[in-house]
């Protein structure tokens, strides 16, 4: 049976207004790792858009909501990923300046995201909740990945080791700590407004290859732009194994454990990550503390 590492939360989810330079930024950002640091830049290509849509769909299922906890809980969800969504659009916007001109790709994510995903107009009554539903579990099972990701990425030493790029390390410890932070507001939002299992399982089963097909399709498009790896093949998913050894990325067999522990009928987010660790980082971060200091 899955046991919860922490006991159910009662933060209060704020968004941190957090601002990053990226004018120091190396192309390869993990050094003499260019397939790690490609396989974390699908990042800054799929959230944006990714988070946006979160934003809308939880702002739909507000007048669903009867808990106030929860509400309490959605409405910072709504802040911190809206805040995520800049951030990483400002790295893209880096890019950009750099010469990796990443629209190709960041254009289909907002057409997978707002048309393929978004709202359907024709849809009345029933059909139109359950739409609303369906994608409530989608994000729900997004969620459980990023909170794992999140959780993977405060506890990767590897690329400490590695001297990765401090203020993209930031970033992205600032988003993960945050990820683990409000991880259970999605599942507990799904679960209050439907919560079947075999929905939930049916999300997973959507979301899994999606995710993989979409990061396999975004490191290949990053090395077909990135002028500093002209000739050098395009990455395969074995090549993964490398990177992983080497504690840069995570490793598929994790990743796919991980997933498969959300199919658990007795599986809830606090199962993943520490709370108190995600705290203590924000505490810690640099651009979190800095953010800190320009609200008080």
């Amino acid at each position: 049976m899955l046991k919860e590492t922490t006991s159910p939360d009662r933060l209060v989810l704020g968004a941190r207004d957090v601002r990053f330079d990226w004018s120091e930024l190396p192309r390869h950002w993990v050094p003499g790792e260019p397939l790690a640091t490609h396989l974390m830049n699908v990042l800054h290509l799929l959230l944006p858009a990714g988070e946006r849509w979160f934003v809308e769909v939880f702002r739909q299922a507000l007048p669903l909501i009867e808990d106030e906890d929860l509400r309490r809980d959605v409405l910072g969800f709504i802040g911190q990923e809206a805040l995520h969504a800049r951030a990483h659009t400002e790295v893209l916007e880096h890019f950009t300046e750099q010469g990796l001109d990443c629209r190709p790709f960041t254009d289909q994510m907002e057409w997978f995201f707002s048309v393929l995903l978004g709202d359907r107009p024709r849809l009345r009554g029933r059909a139109e909740a359950e739409w609303l539903v369906s994608r409530l579990a989608l994000i729900a099972a997004i969620e459980h990945v990023t909170a794992f990701m999140g959780d993977w990425i405060l506890n990767a030493e590897g690329l400490d080791r590695a001297g990765c790029d401090p203020t993209m390390l930031d970033l992205l410890r600032w988003h993960g700590a945050e990820e683990v932070e409000h991880r259970s507001v999605a599942f507990d939002l799904y679960r209050h407004v439907d919560g079947r299992h075999l929905r939930r399982v049916q999300a997973m089963a959507v979301v899994a290859p999606m995710l993989f097909v979409l990061w396999r399709k975004g490191v290949r498009f990053l090395y077909s732009i990135d002028g500093e790896l002209a000739g050098v093949p395009l990455p395969r998913a074995r090549d993964v194994r490398g990177p992983a050894s080497r504690g840069v990325t995570p490793a598929l067999p994790h990743l796919g454990r991980k997933v498969l522990r959300y199919l658990s009928r007795g599986y809830h987010p606090s199962m993943e990550g520490d709370t108190d660790q995600a705290v203590a980082y924000l505490a810690s971060s640099p651009a979190a503390r800095a953010a800190e200091g320009r609200t008080a």
